[in-house]
């Protein structure tokens, strides 16, 4: 029984040290608006923090971050005409780019960001 929990120990501890550099800024536009989005992110073991930054230039703090080897989720809330919309983000990190998609209001729309230089 040690050594199972020993083996288990080592492997979310090696989960943990092969996830994905998600660490930066990470900007792109979404397809078919040319609407310009930025993400800069921060993880801290499994948990995703930052901010995400539309075309006013506006920063809206992520919250419920979470990262699982190369897959994060996260969310925004922003204010759209006076009411409150919350953004749900999936995304696949790969070396040089994060695939994101969330919904909003039934459409699935995903995004390719890449690391900014």
């Amino acid at each position: 029984m040690k050594y199972f929990a020993f083996a288990v120990a080592v492997l979310l501890m090696a989960g943990i040290a092969i996830a994905a550099d998600v660490d930066g800024k990470w900007t792109g536009t979404i397809p078919g608006m040319d609407i310009p989005v930025a993400y800069t992110f921060k993880a801290d073991g499994a948990t995703l923090t930052g901010t995400s930054s539309g075309p006013e230039n506006s920063t809206i703090p992520i919250k419920n971050g979470k990262i699982d080897g190369n897959n994060i989720s996260f969310s925004v809330t922003f204010d759209m005409g006076g009411q409150g919309m919350k953004l749900d983000y999936k995304g696949v990190v790969s070396s040089d780019q994060i695939k994101l998609s969330f919904d909003m209001m039934g459409q699935t729309t995903e995004i390719i960001v890449k690391k900014a230089k």
